[in-house]
């Protein structure tokens, strides 16, 4: 049996691969059912009630307005006319005020949801990659099957290169198949609770290139994870990483950069990096430099965090760790 084939034949066995693979469609499945039962499709019955409510809602504002007037008028020359505006002058408030969208039940519309959908679909297959790539090789260190593995193939760079691109053939057919299942899925619930409306080819191509940006931010979780555990020589190793990442660095830096009024600190935390590469782009705003525009409105600075941006960050990350495991795999004694 070739070194591939039985290292695809030992993540897809294991318990823990099962485990964190069923869970995570577990949740993509929750997300779904929540959605289509939060969500309904709109017709003329809704949009009469919803200009119903709004008819409503502004009648009373104009009667409650017409009341406090007429409470204003009735105490003037009295200490109670201070309460109330100058010369009771209240404005009543326009129809225009009431739009009746604004009164319409969720619907969920295909081209304006389905980013968020896949956002939510890399999110959840990113975490159980990383997990998953950490277990797969942290527990053959931990168990001393690496070094019996050594001893059927000593080459030490091909064995865990081979277990490397087993994972990562394996995350992007399992990313792949719940990807399109997804997408179907929600033009599902788009056709049933919704409406798909605008959906054109390129809109159909941009959401392509996103499910792509999806596959390799899972991708990337998953070699990282690898990677760390790798080096560490034990699961654990990527787990406290991870975790010292997120709930040390993180919110340390940001509380940090909040105290400190650090220009723009998106630039310092991980989670708006991955908005920028799943969005092709996040705004950062700074609102203590307002640049006032004619109107005098406040025109806050901004920074712009691009795709490409977010996806050298990813390169460098990855190339760091995953080479830095190769480099010990090759010179650690393996014991």
């Amino acid at each position: 049996m070739s070194l591939y084939r039985a290292e695809t034949r030992r993540l897809v066995k294991r318990r823990f691969t099962k485990l964190f693979t069923v869970g995570a469609l577990l949740i993509l499945a929750a997300v779904l059912a929540g959605v289509f039962l939060t969500n309904e499709k709109v017709g003329p019955d809704q949009v009469a009630q919803a200009t119903a409510r709004a008819q409503a809602e502004y009648k009373q504002s104009v009667a409650a307005t017409e009341q406090i007037r007429a409470e204003c008028e009735s105490v003037q020359g009295t200490p109670r006319a201070s309460e109330f505006p100058p010369n009771c002058e209240i404005s009543a408030p326009s129809e225009s005020d009431f739009n009746p969208e604004w009164y319409m039940p969720p619907t969920f519309g295909l081209k304006d949801n389905l980013p968020d959908m896949i956002t939510t679909l890399a999110a959840v297959l990113a975490l159980a990659a990383f997990v998953i790539g950490a277990s797969f090789v942290g527990a053959e260190w931990s168990s001393g099957g690496m070094m019996n593995l050594l001893l059927w193939r000593p080459r030490r760079l091909q064995v865990l290169s081979t277990k490397l691109a087993a994972l990562l053939v394996g995350a992007t057919v399992l990313t792949v198949v719940v990807a399109a299942i997804w997408t179907v899925a929600f033009w599902g619930v788009a056709k049933t609770r919704g409406n798909t409306i605008g959906m054109t080819s390129g809109t159909w191509q941009s959401f392509g290139l996103m499910e792509l940006r999806a596959l390799v931010l899972v991708l990337a979780a998953g070699a990282l994870g690898f990677g760390l555990a790798s080096l560490g020589r034990h699961t654990a190793m990527a787990l406290g990483v991870a975790i010292g990442v997120i709930v040390v660095f993180q919110f340390g830096v940001a509380a940090v950069l909040g105290i400190a009024h650090v220009k723009f600190p998106e630039l310092f935390l991980a989670p708006f990096w991955v908005i920028a590469w799943m969005s092709k782009e996040y705004v950062a705003q700074d609102y203590d430099a307002c640049n006032y525009d004619v109107r005098g409105a406040c025109q806050p600075d901004t920074l712009t965090i691009t795709w490409q941006m977010a996806g050298s960050a990813l390169v460098v990350i990855l190339v760091l760790v995953v080479g830095a495991a190769m480099w010990t795999m090759r010179k650690r004694d393996i014991t």
